[in-house]
């Protein structure tokens, strides 16, 4: 006589499987925590992601573009003429930060998935070098009395236009690094409010646009000279 087959409901744990279905479920939230703190040091310590709230880098970077930052680069080297940056505003010259704890907080983690950053963060390119004496006269930069090379979008650069207000001339103080923006004639950067920033405002270099997925490509650095004289 053969024996009944051994049949059981779907949706019934066997004794062997009831423990591990319960281990799994105590050990999650231990898994959530790990995963939040290698996400917090990564961001912190490694990349993040920032998004581009205006047009201040037009044609480079566009509005609601997302580009990933290199946060260790500038401890092993000085920043370069040329690059793209994210840096912070000197807090003596910001705005009181009047956000909850809780807010900033969640706007500290999110902030690594490429939200909308704070009023603090910008995003500029590298133009003056501690050192450099830096003017712009009819819409052409001079840095130590000579142009800087700088090409029109239509003629294969990065700026969408020139401004031609002319500015200047100013020193780069010691430690300190000259910014402004693609779109010149839209961008506050160092020739007006936020002034020469200071290295240790520095968040790191964008070297990379991750989204949108069309746009995904490398922030090649400005072909500029390389130094201020000595």
């Amino acid at each position: 006589m053969t024996a009944p087959p051994d049949v059981r409901p779907a949706d019934t744990e066997t004794p062997e499987e009831a423990p591990k279905h319960r281990s799994f479920l105590r050990e999650l939230p231990v898994l959530v925590v790990v995963a939040l703190v290698l996400a917090v040091l990564l961001k912190t310590f490694l990349l993040q992601a920032f998004y581009i709230p205006s047009g201040s880098m037009l044609p480079t970077l566009e509005v609601g573009d997302r580009v990933l930052v290199n946060k260790i680069v500038y401890e092993l080297r000085d920043p370069r003429r040329g690059e793209v940056v994210v840096f912070r505003q000197d807090p003596e010259l910001a705005a009181p930060d009047s956000r909850s704890f809780a807010r900033k907080a969640l706007e500290y983690l999110s902030s690594g998935l490429g939200a909308t950053p704070s009023e603090r963060d910008y995003i500029k390119r590298i133009i003056g070098l501690p050192g450099d004496q830096l003017e712009m006269r009819d819409g052409v930069v001079m840095i130590n009395g000579e142009p800087l090379p700088e090409e029109l979008a239509t003629d294969g650069g990065y700026l969408s236009s020139r401004d031609l207000n002319d500015f200047g001339p100013v020193t780069v103080p010691e430690g300190f690094y000259f910014m402004m923006g693609d779109n010149r004639p839209q961008s506050s950067d160092s020739r007006f409010s936020l002034g020469p920033i200071d290295s240790d405002d520095l968040l790191g270099r964008a070297f990379v646009v991750i989204w949108p997925l069309g746009r995904v490509d490398t922030l090649p650095i400005a072909d500029y000279p390389a130094a201020a004289p000595s």
